[in-house]
């Protein structure tokens, strides 16, 4: 097992992971009505409501690298203490959420 990586990680640091094609998991924790306003990329989304009955679907990233964000950061940091919790090591909270990626990194991603 890796070293546990830090509780958080910042939007700059989630894109230079895209960029440089490292293997995680963008875990969307929004209502999907939120997802379809705006969304990243690639992301995978899991409303928080809906974790733990589809827990399963994160097994085969149980000992890779696990982002989790959803508009600001305050659901995303509940998922991934409760993932983190469950032996998912490797979560990390993208701090900002979806709003700061939008500030800092991609303004085509729509604020709302």
């Amino acid at each position: 097992m890796s070293e546990e990586l830090p509780i958080e990680i910042d939007v700059q640091s989630v894109k230079a992971l895209r960029q440089a094609n490292e293997d995680f998991l963008l875990l969307d924790v929004r209502q999907p009505e939120e997802y379809a306003t705006a969304k990243i990329e690639g992301s995978t989304l899991i409303p928080m409501g809906e974790i733990l009955d589809r827990i399963e679907e994160l097994e085969p990233h149980r000992d890779s690298r696990i982002v989790v964000h959803c508009h600001h950061g305050g659901r995303s940091m509940q998922v991934t203490q409760a993932l983190r919790g469950r032996g998912f090591g490797q979560t990390q909270n993208m701090a900002g959420g979806i709003d700061a990626w939008s500030l800092e990194v991609d303004a085509e991603v729509p604020r709302y």
